[in-house]
Parts: structure tokens; C-alpha cells; sequence
């Protein structure tokens, strides 16, 4: 994986996690708690792969939707944070909201659609600052032998 590609994941990884641990069990852990929608042992680690995984996903697909285009940087941020956002929030907010038991499906809707805007408020810019200009061709990587 080339630097280019650690940093778009780094990208997202960072400020979600901390976002994340922030938000979910600091400022807003009473709410939560309220929802009764999460258990009480939370197993960090397997929240911070499933966001590995999401970020070098969100990467890739930054990398190949949106680094090649000639859009302006602001232009690049809104288009990518709207995708990202409107698809993060399908499966953590739409899915989570249908399947799990809570105390109040609407009250958790509210919460994670504020998440979800924040985050991809965060990730967005720094996505593109990461993965900006045009990716490396194999023509350009590739060192000529002739003389």
C-alpha cells in the first residue's frame, strides 16, 4: 500500500475513532445508555477494525470517484462528504436503527445522523488533502532503459 493510500485511510481512521470513542461513550454516553441500544462491555477493538476496514474502502473510493476529476478542492470535499455520508449512514444509522432493539428508534436516528454529519464534516477535507492530484500511472513509475 503506498503512503498516498495510508494517508487517505488515516484519513478517515483518526478523526473517526476519536470521534467516535469521543461522542459515543464521553459526551454523549448518557443518551446512549438511555437508547439502551448498546451493551454495557463495548469491544473497542473490533469498532476500530470494522473503521480499518471502512477506511481503506473510503480511500479506495475517494481515490477512484473523485481524484482524477478536475473539480475544484471545495467542489471534491462537498461531492465526496455527501457520498460518504449518505452511505455511512445507511449501514450505521438506517441499519442499526432497523434491527436493533432501543428505547426509541427516532431518538437514535437523531443522534447518529448528527454523528454522521460530523464525521464526514472531519473526513472529508482531510480525505481530499490526503489523496489530492492524480494518482501514480504505471507509466510514470516505471524508469526507462534505453539510452
Amino acid at each position: 500500500m503506498s503512503k498516498r493510500y495510508i494517508l487517505g485511510a488515516l484519513a478517515y481512521l483518526v478523526p473517526t475513532f476519536a470521534l467516535g470513542f469521543v461522542w459515543h461513550l464521553v459526551l454523549f454516553k448518557e443518551y446512549y445508555d438511555s437508547l439502551a441500544i448498546y451493551r454495557t462491555d463495548i469491544i473497542i477493538p473490533l469498532g476500530f477494525l470494522s473503521m480499518l476496514v471502512q477506511s481503506v474502502l473510503f480511500a479506495w473510493l475517494y481515490d477512484r470517484m473523485f481524484a482524477t476529476a478536475s473539480s475544484s478542492t471545495i467542489w471534491s470535499i462537498v461531492k465526496y462528504a455527501v457520498l460518504g455520508a449518505l452511505l455511512s449512514w445507511s449501514f450505521t444509522t438506517l441499519a442499526v436503527g432497523a434491527k436493533n432493539i432501543t428505547s426509541s428508534v427516532p431518538r437514535f436516528m437523531v443522534i447518529e445522523t448528527a454523528f454522521t454529519v460530523v464525521q464526514w464534516l472531519m473526513v472529508a477535507p482531510l480525505t481530499v488533502l490526503a489523496l489530492r492530484g492524480p494518482r501514480a500511472s504505471p507509466s510514470m513509475i516505471s524508469v526507462s532503459t534505453s539510452r
